[in-house]
Formats: structure tokens, sequence, C-alpha cells
């Protein structure tokens, strides 16, 4: 009888700690949802800059359906607009090489700096 609740509890134990085990997935609240659409949309708007991504030049629009595509991805993973920016404006996932933007003035950026400009002007709006 003994070993009989041994094992119960052994196996309660260990269904236990697989549930814990599991990853809890992540959702952005219905503001930062805005928030991070307001990021997307305000880089789609910026037609006269260059998105560089793996060494290669892109217009706003489709930088603007790249961040879109990894924020898909990466949904279950994101709750701020800056997990939004470091796992999907940072760098590609594949290469590991970081993202870069050049305005208009040919300046170069690392397109994370430039995303959390933009996030802290969207934020700052939002108080206003």
């Amino acid at each position: 009888m003994n070993t009989l609740r041994f094992l119960q509890a052994l196996l309660a134990a260990m269904a236990f700690g697989l549930c814990a085990a599991s990853p809890a997935h992540a959702t952005p609240s219905a503001s930062e949802q805005r928030v991070i659409e307001t990021l997307i949309q305000r880089v789609a708007s910026q037609k006269s800059m260059k998105f560089m991504r793996n060494g290669e030049e892109h217009d706003a629009t489709e930088a603007a359906q790249h961040l879109r595509a990894k924020y898909d991805h990466f949904k279950d993973k994101i709750v701020t607009a800056e997990d939004f920016i470091r796992l999907c404006g940072t760098r590609s996932e594949v290469t590991k090489v970081p993202y870069k933007v050049r305005t208009a003035d040919k300046r170069t950026r690392n397109s994370s700096d430039f995303l959390k400009d933009e996030l802290r002007l969207v934020r700052r709006q939002a108080k206003a």
C-alpha cells in the first residue's frame, strides 16, 4: 500500500513539474498592441529612409511588412513594445546581424535605436 501511495505521489509530482515547466504564453495588452502597431505604421511612413537587413536595402513598406511578420511570429513572447523592438526590430534571427536604418542625409544607425526613439515619441504623444 505504501508503494502505491508513493508511486501516486511521484506521478502527481511529475505531472505538476511538467505543467510548471511548460512555457507561459505572453500577450501584449490592447494598449501595447496599439503602440506596437503605431511603431510599425511609423516605419511604413519613413519614405526617405532605407532599412538594411543582412546587407540588403529595403524601403519603408517592405520594412513594415517584415516587422509585422516577425511580430506575428513572436507574438506569444511579446508583452511590451520594448519586447517587440528587442525580438523583431533589432537583428536577424538567422544571421544575428543587426538591422540598420539609413536616413535621407545618409547617416546610418542601428534600427533598435531608431525604434526606441520612435517609441519615446509615441509614448510622449500618448501622454499629451
